[in-house]
Order: C-alpha cells, then sequence, then structure tokens
C-alpha cells in the first residue's frame, strides 16, 4: 500500500509496506473535506460504514464502525493528528499522520504501528493503490 503525504515541502510517495520515501510526487493532496464542527478530520471508507475522526483531544482519534451512529476512543499513545485515511477497498486499514510521522493501522484503528521514517511537516495524506 502507498500513501500520498503533502508536507511543507512538497507531496511524497511513502511505500507504507517497505518503510521507504519512494520520492517526489507532483499530484495535488488535499484534505477530504467533510461538513463537522466538533473533529479537526475525518475520513470514511468508501465500503463498509467505518469513520475516522482525528480530534483535538486524548486520545486524539475516534471511530464509528456503524457510520457515525456510536464512537469509540482510539489512539491513545497516538501524538496530535495532522491526518488521517482509509483505505477505500478496506475499512480495517487507515493511515494517521502526525507532525513528521506516519502511523498504520491494519485493524480498523485498535492497534497503531508507527514507521520508521520522518517526513517534514506533514499537512495531508491520501491513499493510493
Amino acid at each position: 500500500m502507498r500513501a500520498l503525504v503533502r508536507t511543507v515541502d512538497g507531496v511524497f510517495e511513502v511505500d507504507l509496506d517497505e518503510e521507504q520515501v519512494l520520492g517526489a510526487a507532483d499530484v495535488e493532496v488535499e484534505p477530504e473535506s467533510v461538513s463537522v464542527s466538533l473533529p479537526l478530520l475525518v475520513a470514511a471508507a468508501a465500503v463498509g460504514s467505518t469513520v475516522i475522526a482525528v480530534v483535538d483531544r486524548r486520545p486524539p482519534l475516534t471511530i464509528s464502525n456503524d457510520a457515525g451512529r456510536t464512537w469509540r476512543e482510539a489512539g491513545g499513545g497516538l501524538p496530535p493528528g495532522r491526518a488521517i485515511a482509509i483505505a477505500w477497498d478496506d475499512p480495517d486499514f487507515a493511515v494517521y499522520a502526525a507532525r513528521n510521522r506516519l502511523y498504520v493501522s491494519t485493524n480498523g484503528g485498535v492497534f497503531w504501528r508507527a514507521l520508521a521514517l520522518e517526513l517534514p511537516e506533514i499537512e495531508a495524506v491520501a491513499l493510493t493503490a
């Protein structure tokens, strides 16, 4: 799985499996715009009913697996968030961006794994195939 990560120094393509920056990418990456007043950012899966919201508190995430009917807190060990993306074809796969680090969850946000690489200050993230 690959991610496009917008930073203050441009957009980079990152291989999440190999934990490598593949290089600069000549594409635009904008945070998904959703009209909600509480969360800072929201990502939703195209399949299933998973919604993840980045909030300005500890823990920094709230996750719904029933399209927003109920929510649970998540990410107790994560730093404050900058961006979130959920895989379009797998609602259990998500990437979370802090200031200059990426975190990957393959189980719907229950556990998060930090990638070893560090990037310039992150502004947005998007998943690609």
